[in-house]
């Protein structure tokens, strides 16, 4: 199906690197180019040959904009390309949330993935998730949830400090802007605690906060997890990263700038049977991090679609295009897959000179014996996408993110 001929155009919900990295995983695998939908292209999704960015509205995330978009944008190419199916893959969460909502109505015109309304209800915010992993058994750190109420009226966390702070609905914080605002924060003390608590409900966000025990480690302890599951609600792949490095940025707490493959044939028998048990469908990404005072990864966090650093999994063998097309479109049922020693890679969203500079020593290390077996893969630059004005935007964002480590590494307290 590398002509281009695969019978099906891919339609991503998304213009960020989460996006790209789709569009290059469809590309690789099926030689079409991806069509996006978007209420706005980030610098990635600009001047490639591995998707167009064809539709972009900026009120994407309202429920009527949201179908009305959809529907005229199918009737379009279904009267440029009539004999294609078309994939609709979300990439971001809000379009998720609004995919489950508005799923009935879409299905005449695309083919997708998606858990039901009511499933979906049970990991649409963090506090849902801890709740649903607590009735089966999964390994979570400590964990409260405080409501705005609670949160100005003196609450005093039960838990011992450091404490992990962040909000229970992204989606909703997502749309708050406010002086200070970082994705997540680490509280000292119980006074940092409460400015944090006070600041992030002095803007508009009313949604609850989750405060939870701070697992130690750096950033090498964090682990993530890709799956796909079909739609009998069997898992066709799972693969796990070790992170490296993650972002430093207030807004970038959370995503992952360099991952290495890794192994865990036990953990990824946890995340199956839970995904099987619960009935899941369609794409599942999983946030870990290992616990050195008992031995155990603990998780963090599940969001509802690929993640930003997925096309990691794309490049340790395990194409995640492959995984929802042969299941949307063709009707396949594919053998589980996972990746293997012999495939293992380093993905890396950063600058190689910043991996050696800013992971800790063994991290850095082991990224070094990658790069020297010629290992390494990149979601921006490279592949079938190169072109003198990809190189320039390449080598700009790789500027900014020697910058961005330069002035924010380690700045995740409250009070920093």
């Amino acid at each position: 199906m590398g002509d281009g001929s695969a019978g099906f155009i891919p339609v991503l919900l998304g213009g960020d690197a989460n996006a790209y990295g789709m569009a290059r995983s469809f590309h690789e695998e099926f030689g079409v180019r991806s069509r996006v939908v978007c209420k706005g292209a980030f610098h990635i999704c600009l001047h490639s040959r591995l998707l167009s960015v064809d539709v972009t509205e900026p009120r994407l995330d309202e429920d009527d904009v949201f179908v009305r978009a959809l529907l005229s944008y199918a009737r379009q190419l279904h009267g440029e390309e009539p004999s294609k199916r078309l994939l609709l893959v979300s990439c971001g969460d809000n379009y998720t949330r609004l995919l489950v909502r508005h799923q009935d109505v879409l299905r005449d015109e695309y083919a997708f993935r998606v858990v039901s309304p009511q499933l979906f209800e049970l990991f649409s915010t963090k506090g849902r998730f801890y709740r649903t992993c607590e009735r089966y058994g999964l390994p979570l750190p400590a964990t409260c949830e405080v409501s705005r109420e609670e949160a100005l009226g003196g609450w005093a966390s039960p838990l011992p400090f450091p404490v992990a702070v962040k909000p229970s609905d992204d989606v909703a914080y997502r749309r708050c802007s406010f002086p200070g605002k970082k994705k997540a924060y680490v509280a000292r003390v119980q006074a940092e605690l409460g400015r944090i608590l006070a600041l992030v409900y002095a803007s508009a966000y009313d949604g609850p906060m989750i405060v939870q025990d701070f697992v130690p480690g750096d950033d090498s302890a964090m682990r993530v997890v890709n799956c796909y599951s079909n739609g009998r609600g069997r898992v066709t792949m799972a693969v796990l990263g070790h992170v490296l490095l993650e972002e430093h940025t207030p807004e970038g707490i959370g995503s992952y700038g360099a991952i290495m493959t890794s192994f865990d044939d036990a953990l990824i028998g946890c995340i199956r049977r839970f995904l099987e048990d619960v009935g899941y469908v369609g794409f599942s990404n999983f946030d870990l991090k290992y616990d050195r005072r008992d031995g155990t990864c603990k998780l963090l966090e599940l969001n509802p679609r690929q993640g930003r650093s997925s096309y990691f999994a794309t490049a340790s063998g395990v194409n995640l295009a492959r995984h929802a097309a042969y299941d949307a479109v063709f009707g396949r049922e594919l053998p589980f897959q996972t990746a293997r020693p012999a495939d293992q890679v380093l993905w890396t969203m950063v600058p190689l000179s910043v991996v050696a500079a800013y992971s800790a020593e063994e991290a850095a290390g082991k990224a070094r014996r990658l790069q020297a077996q010629g290992k390494v893969r990149q979601t921006y630059w490279g592949g079938a996408d190169r072109s003198p004005l990809r190189w320039l935007s390449y080598q700009m964002n790789q500027r900014n993110y020697r910058r961005q480590y330069a002035e924010c590494f380690g700045r995740r307290h409250g009070d920093d």
